[in-house]
C-alpha cells in the first residue's frame, strides 16, 4: 500500500512516513541521520502549528506583544524546516569528503 493509497483509504495518518534514505550516500549512517531528521521535522512542525494557534488567538484579544513573539516562532518553525532539508545536503557532502580520504 503506498502513502497516497493510505490516505484516501483512511487506514492511519503514520503510513508511509519517514525520512528518505535514498537522499543520504554512506554507509552506517543512515539510522542516527534518520532520526535526527525526523525529530527535526517533528519539532518545527510542533512549534509551527503551536505558534500559528497563539498568535490567532492572540491576534483576536488585541494583544500586540504576544502576536509580534508568536509571528517571531513562525518564522523561526519555517527557517528551522529549511536548515533541516538543508542539513541533509551538508551531510551527504562531509560523507563523501569522509569517504575520500
Amino acid at each position: 500500500m503506498t502513502p497516497s493509497t493510505a490516505f484516501a483509504t483512511g487506514t492511519g495518518l503514520a503510513t508511509g512516513v519517514g525520512p528518505d534514505f535514498g537522499a543520504v550516500t554512506g554507509s552506517g549512517l543512515y539510522p542516527i541521520i534518520g532520526a535526527l531528521l525526523t525529530i527535526t521535522l517533528v519539532t518545527a512542525v510542533a512549534m509551527l502549528v503551536v505558534c500559528a494557534a497563539i498568535w490567532a488567538v492572540a491576534s483576536a484579544v488585541g494583544s500586540w506583544q504576544v502576536t509580534s513573539k508568536s509571528r517571531t516562532g513562525v518564522l523561526l518553525a519555517a527557517a528551522g524546516s529549511v536548515l533541516s532539508g538543508g542539513a541533509l545536503t551538508w551531510i551527504n557532502w562531509l560523507i563523501d569528503l569522509g569517504n575520500t580520504l
